[in-house]
């Protein structure tokens, strides 16, 4: 992912705020040799302060071997991404039809060891925590090794905790536009408001004030 200075978090708390509410992505996974990566989407709970995501996988998945062979892995999230037409976009001495379109987005990529666990005891505690994570209100009973309702489900999962090695990360919002483009492109989506439009507009707005 090519991250332009001006697209650039402007610190570690920008991206981990946005991460913070963004807890679904897609898992990259080396393939055999010849083969190309599997890509893997799921929910994943993720702790700063571990510095690692947790989340599991039915025992089926074929992404396993290919993890036991190369536990080097990339946890991928794309969100608040929107299409911008070139005249949005256009300079502004330039004629607004040769403005140049472009997409904007947030991203967060987690270069991650995975680390496998298939300890009863262990997967336990681990998948009480994300589920904790996405139900903090509780709601549900706490899987424990041989016991119900899910002691009896803890062998068709494996649980994969992702020790985070690098992060990278970019907000690509017209950080490099002048400030009337930047004005008029807020304008634009706010006018237009259809999905994303409102969060995109927010992190221009927000960045252009940083």
């Amino acid at each position: 992912m090519l991250i332009r200075p001006w697209d650039a978090p402007h610190d570690d708390t920008e991206w981990q705020t946005w991460l913070a509410a963004h807890d679904f992505g897609q898992l990259a996974v080396n393939g055999p040799a010849g083969e190309p990566p599997f890509v893997q989407p799921l929910h994943f709970a993720y702790d700063p302060d571990r510095g690692e995501a947790v989340t599991h996988l039915a025992r089926p998945n074929p992404l396993w071997p290919a993890l036991e062979a190369n536990p080097q892995v990339l946890l991928s999230v794309v969100d608040d991404y929107v299409y911008v037409p070139g005249p949005w976009q256009a300079a502004p001495d330039t004629q607004p039809e040769h403005g140049v379109p472009t997409s904007f987005y947030a991203a967060v990529q987690l270069r991650c060891t995975a680390h496998i666990v298939d300890d009863p005891a262990q997967k336990a505690a681990l998948l009480n925590r994300q589920v904790g994570h996405f139900q903090p209100e509780g709601g549900s009973a706490r899987a424990t090794p041989d016991e119900a309702p899910y002691g009896r489900l803890l062998s068709g999962i494996r649980v994969l905790r992702l020790e985070v090695t690098g992060v990278r990360a970019k907000f690509k919002y017209a950080g490099k536009r002048p400030d009337e483009v930047q004005q008029r492109i807020a304008t634009a989506l706010a006018g237009r408001n259809g999905p994303r439009d409102a969060a995109a507009r927010e992190h221009l707005v927000r960045r252009r004030g940083a």
